[in-house]
């Protein structure tokens, strides 16, 4: 089953990712009071700090991972990359990246999102996992494009060999955007944008899930895994931006070797 739950904790799970430690968590299972009730790990959204560092401990801990091991940063809706060799000094300001790579399993990688799609890659031959952000304008930047070319370039890895997941994220049922983001997905997908556009009077709903999953099939990603759920749809499972009108937590995801 997709959903797990350890330590009243409640997170998503890829079945093309079994056997690895990884999890998209849900709201469940924190000390946030409301708005950012209750498994916030976002630190900059008003939230006491005591209760986000309890709440990432909690996350850690719910897959057996080290919390000293994390390795995060400063989500920009960029393309930039990070290669985690160690994990990150928290004494220092993260670096601002949307893409997060690392080969060593003493490293935990952890990114917080509140409707953008978490990306999460996996390649059992060498070894590598990474993590990847994508809003609508790091899906227009496609970012997933970035993310496997990191990959190839630093680590070697063949898009063939990568298992690729898509995480909960806002669904196409509640995503509308206007004429301007409308105009940048097509000037990036071509003739596929019209796919990911559904016209609803003077607006569009767009699908980001569908967005991604091109991008990864046009870099040569063949085994991917979608959830298809969505943020703003399930309040009770997830933080959402969109829907909450700003005032809400971030859910963490985390991957390891």
């Amino acid at each position: 089953m997709p959903f797990q739950h350890n330590n009243g904790l409640r997170y998503f799970t890829f079945n093309n990712l079994a056997g690895l430690a990884h999890a998209v968590f849900t709201r469940q299972g924190g000390v946030s009071p409301a708005p950012w009730d209750s498994l916030n790990v976002g630190g900059s959204v008003g939230d006491d700090i005591v209760h986000v560092r309890e709440n990432r401990i909690r996350s850690f801990s719910a897959l057996g991972r080290d919390p000293a091991s994390i390795h995060d940063v400063w989500l920009v809706h960029g393309t930039d990359v990070v290669h985690a060799y160690a994990p990150r000094d928290l004494a220092l300001k993260p670096l601002q990246a949307d893409i997060i790579t690392t080969d060593n399993p003493r490293v935990t990688l952890f990114m917080r999102y509140a409707d953008c799609v978490p990306l999460i890659f996996h390649d059992p031959k060498k070894g590598v996992v990474a993590l990847a952000h994508a809003g609508w304008l790091g899906t227009v930047r496609n970012v997933a494009r970035a993310a496997l070319a990191s990959l190839r370039e630093r680590y070697g890895v063949d898009a063939r060999d990568v298992r690729a997941a898509i995480g909960p994220s806002i669904g196409p049922d509640h995503y509308e955007v206007g004429a301007d983001v409308a105009e940048k997905f097509r000037a990036s997908f071509g003739a596929q944008a019209e796919s990911l556009l559904e016209p609803r009077g003077e607006k569009f709903h767009l699908n980001l899930w569908k967005a991604n999953r091109l991008q990864l099939e046009a870099e040569g990603v063949e085994n991917i895994e979608a959830a298809e759920v969505c943020t703003a749809c399930h309040l009770d499972d997830w933080f959402s931006h969109r829907a909450e009108k700003g005032k809400t937590g971030r859910f963490g995801a985390l991957i390891g070797l």
